[in-house]
């Protein structure tokens, strides 16, 4: 069992809400992402993501594009961002994915990804534009370096779909709430509970839900059917709005802890 699998099992035998929390690399600078991944693992998150900035974030709303933007003009590369979370690593055990585009880890390279970034300490990746049809030979590459393979499903995926990516994930599942890109919402799509109980009929994997996630009452609502909600744009945009405040760290992780609610009843 990999460090992502022992830390759902761990949170859901201790009855712990399951939180993910994302963040870009970078943004607003490498050394503060490194304190943001160490605060958010010290507040309660189960998993983080961390995000590679890339020029092109097709899957992403406006506030994680500007993220992006932001973090690119550093001019740093994703040996810097394997960098960022080894630091982090050593101080905390938090497992850490990276979620970015193929492009970017295909230019450095798959075979070399896979081995700096078990040496980083990541835990595993998640390719929001790699299809699980093409994914098998980079899915056996992580693999063959223990990392985990972070696979997305949608409500719109078939059974065939789910079928295939329950073959090839690990760690967990991520389902998306709804079909479009990244961003807070103030409602959350009916479809995520159903597509949730369409994913556990093909994997025993931990599920989360990502996408319009930013309250605690949403969080609230997703722990209810799921086993982690993920929220990204809402953090995004409290790292955008602090930029340059010498408490930003800080806020940061009171602003994660306010969005795990207390006395949940999770799966």
């Amino acid at each position: 069992m990999g460090r992502i699998e022992t830390a759902f099992s761990q949170s859901h035998k201790e009855g712990k809400p399951g939180f993910i929390p994302f963040i870009t690399a970078g943004d607003p600078d490498l050394a503060t992402t490194t304190e943001l991944l160490v605060e958010l693992g010290n507040s309660g998150a189960t998993v983080i993501e961390l995000g590679v900035p890339f020029s092109d974030p097709m899957a992403d709303g406006p506030v994680i594009q500007r993220a992006s933007e932001r973090a690119l003009r550093h001019g740093f590369g994703l040996s810097e961002v394997l960098a960022c979370a080894a630091a982090a690593r050593a101080r905390i055990a938090t497992p850490i994915v990276l979620f970015s585009y193929f492009n970017p880890l295909l230019q450095y390279g798959v075979e070399k990804l896979a081995s700096d970034a078990a040496r980083a300490g990541v835990d595993g990746v998640l390719v929001t534009d790699l299809i699980p049809e093409e994914a098998v030979q980079f899915a056996a590459t992580l693999k063959s370096h223990n990392l985990d393979m972070i696979l997305l499903v949608a409500p719109t995926s078939t059974d065939a779909r789910l079928q295939l990516i329950a073959t090839h994930a690990s760690g967990f599942v991520y389902a998306v709430s709804r079909a479009g890109v990244t961003g807070a919402r103030e409602n959350l799509s009916e479809q995520a509970e159903l597509l949730v109980k369409r994913v556990r009929q093909f994997s025993s994997l931990p599920v989360a839900v990502g996408f319009g996630i930013s309250k605690a009452e949403q969080v609230a609502a997703t722990l209810r059917y799921a086993d982690a909600a993920v929220v990204g744009s809402a953090l995004v945009a409290q790292i955008e709005m602090r930029a340059g405040a010498p408490n930003l760290v800080p806020e940061i992780g009171k602003f994660a802890r306010s969005l795990i609610p207390a006395g949940v009843q999770t799966r």
